[in-house]
C-alpha cells in the first residue's frame, strides 16, 4: 500500500463521507487509536451495509437485527474490509462517532481525542491476514503525522467501554498486529 496522508483523507483510498462527525474539541492532540469490528448482519461481509450504516442509508426492515440501529448515527474514520480494501468516511483531524461513552487513562468521552478504525469481522472469526496487514500500515502512517499513537495508545473498543462492548473480540490477534507493527513481519 502506498498511500499518503492529505488534509486528513489517506491518498488513494476510497472515500464515502459520513455526515456522523463534527470537529474536535479545540486544542485537542489525538493520542488514541481504537480497534473495532462490525459486521451487518452479524457474521455476514461485503454486502454494503457498513457503508449503508455509516452514511445514515441502512433500511432498518432489511434484516431482523437492523431494527434496533434505526436512528443510530454512527461512523469510523477507517473501515478495513475482509479483503484489505479501505474505506475512509471521516478524516482524521475530525470527530468520528465510533466509541460513545467511553474512558481511557481517567478521560471520558474516547471520540475526542482518538481515530477509530472497523476492522470487517466479529468477535469470534478470525481476522484476515490481509487486515492485518493493512491495519498495521495504516497505523504506521497515522504515527507519523501522530506521534504521540504509540503501542500504549493502540487499544480495542472493549478497552474504553468494557461494560458494554466486547471488540475486536478474542479472535482478534494483538501479538500478530504489534508484531508487524515492529517490522518484524512485513510478508503477505
Amino acid at each position: 500500500m502506498n498511500c499518503r496522508l492529505a488534509a486528513g483523507w489517506l491518498e488513494p483510498v476510497r472515500r464515502l463521507p459520513s455526515p456522523n462527525c463534527d470537529q474536535r474539541p479545540v486544542d485537542t492532540a489525538i493520542d488514541l487509536l481504537v480497534v473495532h469490528n462490525i459486521s451487518l448482519p452479524p457474521g455476514h461481509f461485503d454486502n454494503g451495509c457498513i457503508d449503508a450504516l455509516f452514511t445514515n442509508q441502512l433500511d432498518p426492515i432489511a434484516h431482523p437485527t437492523f431494527r434496533g440501529l434505526e436512528g443510530c448515527t454512527v461512523s469510523a474514520h477507517l473501515l478495513i474490509d475482509r479483503h484489505g480494501s479501505l474505506t475512509q468516511y471521516v478524516p482524521f483531524h475530525m470527530r468520528a462517532w465510533h466509541a460513545w461513552e467511553s474512558f481511557f487513562q481517567q478521560r471520558t468521552r474516547c471520540n475526542d481525542f482518538s481515530i477509530g478504525i472497523e476492522l470487517e469481522g466479529c468477535d469470534d472469526v478470525p481476522y484476515e491476514r490481509v487486515q492485518y496487514l493493512r491495519l498495521a500500515e495504516v497505523i504506521r502512517l497515522l504515527q507519523k503525522h501522530y506521534p504521540a499513537l504509540n503501542q500504549e495508545r493502540i487499544v480495542g473498543h472493549s478497552d474504553i467501554a468494557p461494560q458494554r462492548k466486547t471488540d475486536p473480540g478474542k479472535a482478534f490477534d494483538w501479538a500478530c498486529l504489534f508484531t508487524l507493527l515492529a517490522g518484524a513481519d512485513e510478508s503477505g
